[in-house]
């Protein structure tokens, strides 16, 4: 059984030690924050010693693996410094997206992950659900043939002003990464941004993408519609076939080219996902069964360095509305 710690006790942090508790394959030890009041109150939450130092709780408990739920700027500033200690006390790590909102420092935290040889994640959770592996399943199975084109489109309600790039950074490593889940790396970007009466962010975007694959595709986002309705839908075409997944989980379809039957794969009522938070718990339990598995890092499913790749086309987005050009790729 993996010993697992958490740092970062707001309502992410706490959500990851609530899931490491009810596996089968983690025993959660201990809890961090900077917060002494979020760092009290997850310790009596979840019956585990509380810290406010990571470094003192990692040379204390010795995990196994960490998650990093920390916040910051853009949701990715303070990730960077406690997921390096994790790597140097020699933990796992999985980090909550997005892994950086700075790009130097996310590649750094890739190289210690490589240097130390450790296994990186990132909460990369929608590529999770049973409708996404079914949709991969297909793709894998050469029912989409050659990729053709792509559209994601992924939105929310999220009222807070941060940076003028919050939503741009913070929402959309789930899109780009369901984005090259499917389709590849992705070379270049062109990105318009507009702002929502009221805003002062650039609240919602389009982005127009090509693959260097040679697929081409499109993501709109927002944050400026309510939730509610359906709020996620990405759509695969190839040469052979198209797959359409609606709302992470709920329903992924399979149209064969040149076939009026189509095959669907729906969320059961009885057994099937929930709620969100089974997004969360799809994605731990992954990662726990691969480290338990004795993967390498190299076969992390959802890893840092996809954590990092996505990020990178984001850079590539933000620099596209400042200059109004396409941006490749780094």
């Amino acid at each position: 059984m993996l010993k697992v710690c958490v740092i970062g006790m707001g309502p992410i942090g706490n959500r990851h030690a609530k899931l490491y508790r009810e596996s089968k394959l983690a025993r959660l030890v201990g809890v961090c924050d900077l917060r002494a009041d979020r760092a009290e109150a997850a310790g009596a939450a979840h019956g585990v010693p509380h810290y406010r130092d990571a470094a003192t709780m990692l040379a204390e408990l010795r995990p196994d693996v960490v998650s990093i739920t920390t916040s910051g700027t853009e949701n990715g500033s303070d990730h960077y410094r406690p997921t390096l200690q994790a790597f140097d006390a020699g933990a796992h790590v999985l980090c909550e997206k997005p892994i950086c909102n700075e790009i130097a420092p996310a590649e750094e935290m890739v190289a210690r992950a490589k240097a130390k040889g450790l296994c990186f994640a990132v909460d990369m959770n929608h590529r999770f659900t049973p409708a996404a592996r079914m949709a991969k399943r297909w793709q894998d199975e050469g029912r989409v043939g050659h990729v053709l084109f792509l559209n994601m489109a992924l939105w929310i309600m999220n009222p807070a002003e941060s940076s003028p790039w919050f939503h741009i950074k913070s929402l959309h490593p789930h899109s780009v990464d369901i984005l090259r889940h499917f389709g590849g790396d992705i070379a270049a970007v062109h990105c318009f941004g507009t702002k929502a009466p009221g805003r002062s962010i650039w609240s919602t975007a389009t982005f127009n993408l090509r693959f260097k694959n040679g697929a081409v595709g499109t993501l709109t986002g927002s944050y400026d519609i309510e939730r509610g309705h359906p709020m996620e839908r990405c759509e695969v075409a190839g040469t052979k076939g198209r797959i359409v997944i609606e709302d992470m989980w709920r329903e992924a379809t399979l149209y064969p080219a040149g076939d009026g039957e189509k095959r669907v794969y729906t969320n059961p009522v009885f057994g099937g996902m929930r709620d969100f938070e089974d997004t969360f718990r799809n994605r731990i339990e992954s990662f726990l069964e691969q480290i338990t598995a004795g993967a390498t890092p190299d076969q992390i499913d959802g890893s840092g360095a996809d954590g990092l790749a996505a990020q990178k086309v984001l850079d590539a987005a933000v620099r596209s509305v400042q200059t109004g050009q396409v941006i490749e790729v780094a």
